[in-house]
């Protein structure tokens, strides 16, 4: 480097001076030293006032850590799209709000959070088994365990009671009950779409009846057999004798609006159109109530939403975000979100279940029992790319949509057989 002389020396010191002068002036930094901004893409919640707690969090954390965080919710089917474009363009938001084997998905392109987990779970009592194994890749936790949500029938009792009904303890029973129901004018409900709860309930009825999808190995398809052939024709009955067609074509809220309307007597889904009576102080909130999942020949099982919190390894505040992560844990922050959530967010951790607002309304004391029902996607094998892939391309609401629309059972599951098998091998496209 060639030595300044004394001149350029003074003239380079006059020029930061006033520099400097013009910052002190102004009452704030020139770029480089403002603050850093920490941003998490999530979804909008299907309990508005929990996103706004989220918000209230992410405001202290920001107020406490000098690091400005922002908060982007949008639809949760749009999240997929989403998340692809930041991973391939290498850029976009630092956080991410994961769902079931998304961390499988993008395995490569997540930061290692191990850290985090291993000291959440040591302060809060250890994590639940199915909500680890959803994070935890064969590389390494690829997000932490946020919240689950529990998964259990929704129904309106004034129906049930009209009917000289019980709450159906199986599946078989609720197409007997749903019978009765829909010739009082009062159908059940299940989506058989592309939407999430889709998804959810065709994992459970096939595990309740002792199907898979995936062997244990996690390479062999295993949705071809006779357990899945007595599953479609208790859906083929379901939705002749039971339901309307318009289960065909519904979305995430039609469920709720379903059961609202008056008109629905059960649906397979969470707590949140109770909770939307209640917040709408609507007369019907009065009968609305849960019961456990339905169980099948092999019992109660649940894939009940596994949600967690990703970093993207392009980011530039990955420590940051660890600690916006551990801040959200501390137990009076959880405790408020799931009070905001109304006890729609399930706790991943074993400590945090014990919050009083399951005791508080008699309508959510069997809920966090539904953690011992629940599995990963993907179960009896272990979480896989290969799971989300097939959710992501709805399959299993296809094949049940097929079989409903008059294809022969052999013909939809030997296609749902193909769809699985391209899921193993990475050539099923989603989204």
């Amino acid at each position: 480097m060639k030595r300044a002389t004394r001149r350029q020396f003074l003239e380079t010191s006059a020029i930061a001076s006033v520099g400097m002068g013009s910052w002190l002036a102004l009452g704030k930094p020139p770029a480089y030293a403002q603050k850093r901004e920490l941003t998490f893409l999530s979804w909008n919640h299907f309990v508005p006032a929990s996103d706004d707690e989220l918000r209230k969090q992410a405001e202290a954390f920001s107020k406490q850590a000098g690091v400005s965080v922002r908060v982007d919710t949008i639809a949760h089917l749009q999240l997929m799209a989403k998340f692809a474009a930041e991973a391939q363009s290498q850029s976009g938001h630092d956080m991410i709000r994961t769902h079931d084997a998304i961390p499988f998905l993008f395995e490569s392109q997540l930061a290692d959070v191990g850290d985090v987990v291993d000291k959440l779970g040591k302060q809060h009592g250890g994590w639940y088994p199915f909500a680890a194994e959803a994070n935890q890749t064969k590389s390494g936790w690829r997000a932490v365990p946020w919240f689950w949500i529990s998964f259990p029938a929704t129904y309106n009792m004034a129906h049930f009671k009209k009917a000289g009904l019980e709450t159906p303890k199986t599946w078989a029973e609720l197409l007997s009950h749903g019978r009765t129901l829909k010739k009082q004018g009062n159908p059940v409900g299940i989506a058989i779409s592309h939407c999430g709860d889709a998804n959810t309930t065709a994992w459970s009825v096939l595990w309740s009846y002792g199907a898979k999808v995936i062997e244990a190995d996690g390479k062999t398809p295993a949705i071809n057999s006779d357990k899945t052939a007595q599953v479609i024709e208790w859906w083929k009955e379901l939705f002749r004798d039971a339901m309307e067609p318009e289960v065909l074509s519904w979305d995430d809220a039609s469920n709720n609006r379903f059961i609202l309307s008056g008109k629905g007597s059960w649906i397979h889904n969470p707590i949140s159109p109770y909770n939307a009576a209640l917040k709408e102080k609507m007369p019907i909130a009065d009968d609305i109530n849960h019961h456990t999942s339905p169980a099948g020949p092999a019992g109660i099982h649940s894939a009940v939403p596994i949600l967690g919190l990703g970093v993207w390894k392009f980011s530039k505040n990955i420590d940051v975000a660890k600690e916006f992560i551990q801040f959200l844990f501390r137990k009076e922050n959880y405790d408020a979100w799931i009070g905001a959530s109304n006890a729609f967010n399930h706790p991943p951790l074993r400590h945090f279940a014990d919050h009083p607002i399951w005791a508080r309304n008699p309508k959510f004391a069997m809920l966090p029992k539904e953690a011992e029902y629940a599995h990963p996607r993907g179960w009896p094998a272990k979480p896989s790319d290969a799971a989300q892939r097939i959710d992501e391309a709805f399959v299993l609401p296809d094949m049940t949509a097929k079989a409903v629309n008059g294809m022969p059972t052999k013909r939809a599951m030997d296609w749902a057989q193909d769809q699985v098998a391209r899921a193993i091998k990475g050539q099923l496209k989603v989204g």
